[in-house]
């Protein structure tokens, strides 16, 4: 199944949308997002709500829904 959600970038409050597969993998959209803005993968994590989500889980693991927005953050421990 496809789902359209958003990428915000933290830092400077631009967005990019996404088509994605539900098993996409969290770093995928992190390497997408980080591509897309010039930025370090390796440094950034996604974030939905209050909730850091990280690595190999994929979309469906942890309930990306369609519309959601998801928030490209510096890695608070450290990239």
């Amino acid at each position: 199944m496809v789902v359209r959600i958003k990428v915000k970038n933290a830092e400077t409050g631009a967005t990019v949308e996404m088509e994605l597969e539900m098993e996409n993998t969290i770093d995928e959209v992190i390497e997408s997002a980080a591509t897309f803005w010039s930025k370090d993968m390796g440094a950034y994590v996604l974030r939905k709500g209050k909730k850091v989500l990280r690595g190999g889980s994929n979309l469906n693991d942890v309930g990306i829904r369609a519309d959601d927005v998801l928030e490209l953050i510096p890695d608070p421990e450290g990239g």
